[in-house]
């Protein structure tokens, strides 16, 4: 009878420290490419396209805010901002893994 209480309390004990099991922590990491735009006039409604896709309004990447740059692949990209009919920027350019690229709009 000693044995059967002896047991259930090893079988207890054994069975709480399994509760706690080794965690991992892992993250990711976002190496892309970014775009943002430093606006040198009035730019009310003008949009960005990326190699002819229209990405928003260039107000939501502004330089110098937080979380506002554009991400893109690595590579060579035709960058475009234009507000009704007017071209405002327009360049090629190439950028690659964790490089942040400015682009002055007139």
């Amino acid at each position: 009878m000693k044995w059967i209480r002896y047991s259930a309390v090893m079988l207890g004990l054994t069975a709480s420290a399994c509760v706690q099991l080794p965690t991992e922590k892992s993250g990711v990491v976002d190496l892309r490419p970014q775009l943002n735009f430093r606006i040198t006039g009035s730019t009310d409604g003008a949009t960005v396209f990326v190699d002819g896709l229209d990405m928003g309004l260039v107000s939501s990447y502004l330089e110098g805010r937080p979380a506002t740059s554009l991400r893109v692949l690595p590579g060579t990209h035709q960058v475009r901002v234009v507000r009704g009919g007017t071209v405002l920027a327009d360049e090629r350019i190439y950028v690659s893994d964790g490089v942040t690229k400015t682009i002055l709009v007139h």
